[in-house]
């Protein structure tokens, strides 16, 4: 039979002079005391650490010699004790990868959520992409109006150079009749001679329809035999002339406009801790270490002569300088006087001289005793920018100390390519009901339980918007189909489970991606005590420090309704707490203090 409390007998570890308690199972118990009276002694010191010992020594030999052993603490005797968990105010994790979507596993459940019903996008154009079957492309086409005649071309060659000579005889050869060059039709043997040194749009023309006012079988036969054909001779690719518009549809997984291809959609590829979904800029970081212009600037009322700017110094000071020279030049050219202070000078011209002029070539000249000239060779080109020379010497340079001196202008920014993402472009790309997963992660834990309730309501047989939890109309809240909601509702659950649970704690404010190693020790505690309610564990001795601390007296009460769930699911809830309320609410009170060691009212 199962013991009804966990009793403790002569603990001495640190400060604990020979205490003696009877903690009840199954019960929220708060011990309290004043500072320095042994309570984090009395309940991570002993019996936490009583009980991962005794964990410890249930496993093998082999799996001892990976944990260590682990050192008995000072306590004569402790039975009733349950398997422990401790959630002590410490920082979740210090691995920059960790976030408090990773830490809570909600990261783990949207990722398959946009793996299943995920509808990828272009990421250049913008356009979705579906991978199409001949079958679907022939139903596409047989639902225009009737009457509406088109023509099925089978792209050869798409903004390619060359005479295309061979793709026009290999057309003859397959029985093929005409041809579009750039847009005009031509009988094959009849097109013009093409220039090998301009680009070409050529298309073989496969066959002409006509949509009826029935569509029999006989129809819809000719049709996708001739949509099979033109995806053969085109690669995979259909170009659909409709008269006033055209279609290009495709049957591969990728952009027919863009000729970007996607990967099949998978958990992992939404995983920016794993190589195929992670940002190939900075491998799933979500930050590089960049130059920061204003580390650059010295003294914005300066001009930049005398000495506005850390990277060029005083140039007042440097005779007939080759920098000052070039920096004349660009003046030069956009019309600038260099004798403004640097706070006064045009937004665009400060942002050349940051960033360069890009594809925009500027005159170079220098004047000095022999007269007036420009440098060899390239006398006419871009400016290149003081954060594109610091970026280069830094990478250039193979001296350590010349490196510290180009990093003292750097520090660490958000991805130039993923926007702290950390994601990679296809993943960006990919919408469930209009939302990104870099949006979603964006997101207050709030306004993500919002979102994911929007999704969790199923249409009723007329296909229309149901109600929400709360009564609200989703009228206008984009959603899933019945299909995409069949597929995904018991990962919404899980996500809606867990998102609540954060929400209970009062981590409402907190962020998906906010980084796990920003957390304070309250907020951490309390995410992870958010987690083992996700875990549904049941006869277990959790252990808190203080989970109270840093929280706002109106999340107080959510707080302990999450306490008092832990102890009705079967677990016993052990608290280090000065929380008046807490104390009240708790089923056994352990008050640590001078005197005899311990006093206990239940």
């Amino acid at each position: 039979m199962e013991p009804n409390n966990i009793v403790v007998r002569g603990a001495r570890q640190h400060n604990l002079k020979g205490v003696d308690v009877v903690i009840p199972r199954n019960k929220l118990v708060v011990l309290t005391g004043v500072s320095g009276s042994g309570k984090s002694s009395l309940a991570f010191d002993t019996i936490y650490a009583e009980g991962q010992r005794r964990y410890v020594e249930s496993l093998s030999a082999y799996a001892r010699q990976f944990l260590g052993q682990m050192e008995k603490p000072k306590v004569d005797a402790i039975t009733g004790l349950s398997p422990a968990i401790a959630i002590e105010q410490k920082a979740v994790s210090k691995n920059p990868r960790s976030t408090v979507g990773t830490v809570t596993e909600v990261m783990d459940y949207l990722r398959v959520l946009f793996a299943r019903v995920g509808v990828p996008h272009c990421p250049d154009c913008g356009r979705v992409v579906r991978p199409q079957s001949a079958q679907m492309i022939a139903d596409q086409l047989a639902s225009q109006p009737v009457g509406t005649r088109f023509q099925l071309l089978a792209p050869i060659a798409r903004n390619r150079k060359g005479t295309h000579a061979d793709a026009f005889a290999q057309a003859r050869q397959d029985g093929f009749v005409r041809v579009r060059v750039n847009g005009t039709v031509y009988d094959l043997g009849q097109q013009p001679a093409l220039n090998k040194k301009k680009k070409h749009n050529v298309e073989i023309v496969v066959d002409r329809l006509q949509v009826p006012e029935t569509v029999d079988e006989p129809f819809m036969a000719r049709l996708v035999d001739s949509v099979e054909t033109t995806l053969k001779v085109g690669s995979g690719l259909l170009v659909a002339d409709l008269g006033e518009e055209e279609l290009l549809l495709s049957e591969h997984n990728a952009c027919a406009h863009c000729g970007t291809s996607f990967p099949e959609l998978s958990p992992q590829l939404f995983s920016f801790n794993s190589p195929l979904g992670m940002c190939p800029a900075c491998n799933g970081i979500g930050t590089q270490l960049q130059v920061d212009p204003e580390l650059l600037i010295a003294d914005p009322e300066l001009s930049i002569l005398d000495g506005a700017t850390r990277w060029y110094g005083n140039l007042r000071k440097k005779n007939t300088s080759w920098t000052e020279h070039s920096l004349r030049s660009v003046a030069q050219h956009y019309g600038v006087d260099l004798e403004l202070p640097w706070k006064d000078l045009p937004e665009t011209f400060r942002h050349v001289l940051l960033h360069g002029s890009g594809k925009e070539k500027i005159r170079f000249t220098f004047q000095n005793d022999w007269g007036e000239g420009s440098w060899s060779g390239e006398s006419l080109r871009p400016a290149r920018g003081m954060v594109n020379d610091v970026l280069r010497l830094f990478h250039q340079t193979s001296s350590e100390a010349q490196r510290r001196k180009y990093a003292s202008y750097m520090n660490q920014q958000p991805c130039p390519t993923c926007h702290g993402s950390r994601l990679r472009p296809e993943a960006r790309a990919t919408l469930v009901a209009g939302q990104s997963l870099e949006t979603v992660s964006g997101m207050s834990i709030a306004d993500a339980h919002a979102w994911i309730l929007g999704l969790s309501r199923q249409t009723n047989g007329l296909g229309q918007p149901g109600v929400n939890g709360s009564g609200a109309s989703k009228k206008n809240v984009p959603s899933l189909n019945e299909e995409q909601f069949e597929i995904a509702e018991e990962v919404l659950k899980e996500i809606r489970d867990r998102l609540q649970f954060m929400l209970n704690v009062g981590l409402h404010y907190l962020t998906l991606d906010r980084p796990a190693p920003t957390l304070s020790g309250g907020e951490s505690q309390r995410i992870r005590l958010a987690s083992q309610i996700g875990c549904g564990l049941v006869g277990v001795l959790y252990i808190l420090d203080e989970p109270s601390i840093g929280l706002h007296a109106r999340d107080n009460r959510a707080l302990l309704e999450t306490l008092l769930r832990l102890r009705d699911m079967g677990n016993t809830v052990l608290v280090v707490e000065h929380d008046e309320e807490t104390m009240q609410e708790s089923d056994w009170l352990v008050d640590l203090g001078k005197g005899r060691g311990c006093w206990v009212a239940g």
